[in-house]
């Protein structure tokens, strides 16, 4: 078997890894990206010719017209869950298999939003920018998490770890997701508007497609409270950016936090993270050794299937992956 990893030496290195590459050279004839650059439809078709399967990286896609110009392509593997920038239906059209990866990043993205919390409320780094540039910051008091409100925009698999570590923390969490049901007593489940009233914190962590694009937009941002923090920790096309820019101007809320924008690689763009009342990481929550390796190894594992004859369950379009036949896969149901 002969596979094509996307990634450039930089993402193969921290968002892969040495172990998972290691792995997957076990099971077959490994070839990577040496270019340095993303490629795009036509680098990519030269780039992975002679490949049966591609593991691609978030940064890489796999738009339309790519899938008809790799006629040894049988199998196109994403490291990561968000599949938006591959075109399943074209790649069906051809019948090339397409399959993501499963959620690891759950911890680590929570513990983000916490920290993220705690810097909120605490000011901590407007104080260690303060001693850096040689200032003596004056004390300020701070909003501590117990006691708290904490909505949670989505119930997804990184609420449903963070709700609890919310709840252990003495806050009073509430969520809003109309297509889940929250089980757990010690969490309400509301409507948004009142979330967006009641919270001291507002995190969004709503699942990104049409029907959401700019969810928080000026008429939510204005539901919630003047001391109160949004945190987008999500995708960034949740987000009305000229709508949280004047709430922010405008001093309709308190501050915010985000990992996530409308910059490349869904970083937060600069016009928002350089403000002072603005924490911004660069799409880094997730990026913990633990999280990259749980989702590499997930493509690791999709190989080992494909080589053992199996559909790994993480396919999208199993019935439509007719090519799956030169693997000696016969059965697409």
């Amino acid at each position: 078997m002969r596979i094509f990893l996307t990634h450039v030496p930089d993402m193969l290195e921290n968002y892969y890894g040495p172990r998972a590459l290691a792995e997957m050279r076990k099971l077959g004839e490994v070839h990577t990206n040496t270019t340095g650059k993303v490629l795009d439809a036509k680098a990519l078709a030269e780039a992975a010719k002679g490949c049966e399967i591609i593991v691609s990286d978030r940064q890489t896609p796999g738009p339309a017209e790519f899938f008809p110009l790799a006629p040894d392509c049988c199998a196109f593997l994403r490291v990561a869950v968000d599949i938006r920038n591959i075109d399943v239906d074209a790649a069906s059209a051809q019948g090339i298999l397409v399959t993501r990866a499963t959620p690891g990043f759950m911890a680590s993205v929570s513990e983000m939003a916490v920290g993220m919390m705690i810097d909120c409320g605490r000011k901590i780094t407007d104080q260690v920018i303060d001693y850096r540039n040689g200032l003596d910051p004056e004390p300020r008091k701070g909003v501590q998490l117990h006691g708290a409100t904490v909505g949670i925009m989505g119930y997804g698999a990184i609420a449903r770890h963070l709700a609890p570590i919310c709840v252990a923390l003495g806050m009073t969490v509430l969520v809003s997701d109309p297509y889940a049901k929250v089980e757990d007593p010690a969490i309400k489940q509301v409507e948004l508007d009142p979330l967006l009233a009641e919270s001291d914190f507002v995190i969004c962590l709503v699942i990104a497609n049409e029907q959401t694009e700019n969810l928080m937009n000026a008429a939510n941002f204005a539901r919630m409270k003047k001391s109160a923090y949004f945190l987008n920790l999500s995708r960034g096309n949740l987000v009305d950016e000229a709508a949280l820019m004047a709430a922010l101007e405008k001093k309709q809320i308190a501050g915010a936090a985000m990992d996530v924008g409308r910059a490349f690689d869904q970083k937060p763009s600069l016009n928002l993270a350089r403000r002072a009342d603005v924490i911004a990481t660069p799409h880094t929550a997730g990026l913990t050794p633990d999280a990259i390796e749980h989702q590499a190894f997930d493509t690791v594992r999709q190989v080992g299937d494909l080589v053992a004859g199996r559909i790994p369950p993480e396919a999208v379009n199993r019935q439509k992956a007719a090519r799956l036949t030169r693997l000696g896969i016969n059965d697409l149901t």
